[in-house]
């Protein structure tokens, strides 16, 4: 099943590496949810930042999420 990437102002820089959408599992719970690119880059960052303790830049992408790709939120980031 492939996603149309929306048009969404972007939270913060990061890079947009993935060309379709894809199933991201949950680390946790391994449920999965599809994502555009964008927002693959933004889970990604988030995670990143996560693990470097950068909780400030954590906290925008999770906000972006919230408002942006809120069933996607629930799945993997709640």
């Amino acid at each position: 099943m492939e996603m149309k990437t929306k048009h969404i102002k972007m939270p913060f820089d990061c890079v947009i590496m993935d060309k379709e959408s894809k199933e991201i599992a949950n680390p946790y719970t391994g449920q999965k949810a599809l994502l555009t690119p964008e927002a693959i880059a933004v889970y990604d960052t988030i995670k990143g930042a996560e693990l470097v303790g950068d909780y400030e830049r954590m906290r925008k992408g999770i906000d972006w999420f919230r408002v942006n790709y809120p069933k996607e939120y629930m799945v993997l980031l709640d």
